[in-house]
């Protein structure tokens, strides 16, 4: 059984002034909203649990998803998939060769990788659209396809670095209610850093604020 992300006595100081002290568990599914205002250190934690943290910060404590201790592991090794507040989709390539990257390497097949692009794009509503090219779709489409490029890479935990904050108020909730149900249907402990009260009410889960 998945356990899910625990961050165990995490702390995080820089040149000795400590940012963050966090104590948490995330089941499987679940959503924590962690808040507060832009320089608080709320990008600094996904860092920890992604394992790109700046050498000038230092980190104590552990951090556990599904049991399995992160640390001196590379980002590639942790499962751990990030959306953030730009899609990222590379202009150059279709929206199927931007899912593409989301696929494992050992994924070798063209057929299997094409049909499991496929079936990504369907899960979304956007069957047949892997030919197209990236600057046609909508605001919400691409926030769909960035989602499903994610998921592809097969994470087992989901940062969210105010993945919602450049929407308009409509897609916010529309896409936000997407990223949430997605998570809770494949058992994704979800940690959500943001700056927006409506994105934590609509994780529904608990909030710790760095504020």
């Amino acid at each position: 059984m998945p356990e899910g992300l625990r961050l165990e006595q995490l702390s995080i100081a820089l040149e000795g002034a400590r940012l963050i002290a966090l104590d948490a568990a995330i089941a499987p599914g679940e959503v924590l909203t962690v808040m507060g205002p832009s320089g608080v250190g709320k990008s600094t934690l996904l860092a920890a649990i992604t394992g790109t943290l700046d050498p000038a910060f230092t980190m104590t404590g552990r951090i556990r998803l599904d049991g399995r201790d992160l640390s001196g592991l590379p980002t590639e090794a942790r499962r751990v998939g990030i959306l953030f507040q730009d899609e990222y989709l590379f202009p150059h390539l279709s929206v199927g060769a931007n899912l593409a990257f989301g696929l494992k390497p050992d994924i070798k097949d063209r057929r299997d990788r094409r049909a499991r692009i496929e079936a990504a794009l369907r899960e979304v509503g956007l069957s047949g659209f892997a030919d197209r090219d990236p600057a046609t779709l909508s605001g919400g489409q691409r926030a769909r396809v960035a989602l499903q490029r994610m998921l592809l890479s097969e994470p087992r935990a989901l940062l969210l670095d105010e993945a919602f904050s450049r929407l308009d108020s409509a897609l916010r909730a529309q896409v936000r209610a997407l990223v949430f149900q997605t998570a809770h249907r494949r058992a994704l402990p979800v940690l959500q850093v943001t700056h927006d009260r409506s994105d934590a009410e609509a994780a529904g889960g608990a909030v710790v604020d760095l504020g």
